[in-house]
């Protein structure tokens, strides 16, 4: 129902904007602009999102069937089941969905957005077996879904180097704040749906939390003593090491198993088109909708609206140009990397403004592209409070990336 209305709010809204534009500011473009708009973006969502994914998603596919047959990913669930089990109380003991989740959040966590949908998909897969009502979100997946999108990484390698192609002296000064916005987020993200489906808070909870939390401070501060360059250097070379490594440990393993590795890879391969297939509706839909939202200029006169509100309370504004990134963040990944970009040329890399867009755009993940995709993909019609505590996890992070970003770049 929410994502029905917010749909639909994208059309209505981009509709009566392009009216008042055309009758009262003139601008007799704006028709086409937004017609234009839906044509291209129908087009694009197919040839440059969703065909360029069939690769990877064939791929990684492959590799997670040796490692279900191999027995690795029940090993990690198994590990991990203590913590994982009061996320995600609806999914039994040691089920393989633990392990698909925990493999999609370390490739994000590592920046590896290609290598993460697949493992995600097919943990969403799994917690979809689960589900006693096929059209209707369970709590698991959207808890999934919420981590998610709130888009953990501790390695933010892409926007390290569009820092350096934007012309930046110190490229590798938004990594800390990148990881610290997105671990905010991602706390804010379990804290708001944990209340919301009653999690029981014991001691393990908070205890692995605290763990996790205290484990990428540490790494944090290791990374922080090292000089400029060898971070950048750190940043290039550990996310694409350790995924090769996984994707080289899994291959062996299975042959140690005496599983037919590349049997195994072809049958589970075999999904990967399927997939693609399945969620295309889902992605032309949610695509031109962004589109069209953000091509009649609603996105600039939220942030002006913003900006405004912020001056009359008598607080500091200077966060406000970096805004439209934080905004688009949640509706589209490349309209957000466009911006943050375009920010960088306007006010300098290394302006306070640039660096915060940079912050904005690491503080979390595409949230209705994921909700789309992943609930598209597995034939979820009725996506419950996914969206609405999705979206209140992005605003708390946005909040909090502001924060962190007038402590570190002001």
């Amino acid at each position: 129902m929410a994502l029905n209305i917010v749909w639909i709010a994208f059309f209505v809204i981009a509709f009566a904007i392009a009216i008042i534009k055309c009758i009262f500011l003139g601008d007799t473009e704006i028709f086409k602009t937004l017609t234009d708009g839906i044509f291209d973006s129908a087009t694009t969502s197919v040839t440059q999102v969703a065909f360029p994914l069939a690769g990877t998603m064939i791929f990684f596919l492959g590799i997670m069937n040796i490692a279900e047959q191999a027995g690795a990913i029940r090993r990690l669930a198994k590990i991990l089941n203590p913590f994982m089990k009061r996320l995600f109380p609806e999914v039994p003991e040691n089920h393989p969905a633990m392990g698909e989740m925990v493999m999609n959040f370390s490739a994000n966590m590592l920046g590896l957005d290609n290598a993460a949908t697949p493992f995600g998909l097919k943990a969403m897969e799994s917690l979809q077996e689960l589900n006693p009502e096929k059209e209707t979100a369970s709590n698991s997946q959207i808890m999934f879904l919420v981590l998610h999108t709130s888009g953990l990484t501790l390695i933010p390698l892409s926007i390290i180097a569009y820092r350096l192609a934007a012309g930046s002296h110190e490229a590798a000064s938004i990594f800390i704040p990148c990881v610290l916005g997105t671990v905010f987020t991602t706390i804010m993200a379990i804290l708001i749906t944990g209340i919301k489906q009653k999690l029981k808070w014991d001691f393990v909870l908070v205890g692995w939390l605290a763990g996790i939390f205290s484990l990428i401070v540490a790494l944090l501060l290791g990374i922080n003593n090292l000089s400029i360059a060898n971070r950048e250097l750190f940043s290039k070379i550990t996310g694409s090491l350790v995924l090769l490594l996984v994707v080289v440990l899994i291959i062996v393993a299975g042959a140690v198993k005496k599983v037919s590795v590349f049997d195994a890879f072809i049958d589970g391969a075999k999904n990967g088109w399927t997939v693609i297939i399945k969620i295309i509706p889902y992605l032309v839909a949610m695509l031109v909708g962004i589109r069209v939202f953000r091509d009649c200029g609603a996105l600039g006169y939220i942030t002006d609206g913003i900006g405004y509100l912020v001056h009359t309370m008598g607080f500091n504004t200077d966060f406000v140009p970096s805004l439209p990134v934080a905004i688009m963040k949640p509706f589209s990944g490349s309209g957000a990397r466009g911006l943050m970009i375009d920010t960088m040329q306007t006010y300098g890399a290394d302006s306070f403004v640039g660096k915060l867009a940079c912050t904005f755009n690491g503080s979390a993940d595409t949230t209705f592209y994921i909700i789309a995709l992943y609930f598209g993909s597995v034939g979820i019609k009725k996506v419950r409070y996914a969206v609405w505590v999705g979206l209140a996890a992005d605003i708390l992070g946005v909040i909090g990336a502001i924060a962190i970003g007038y402590i570190f770049f002001k």
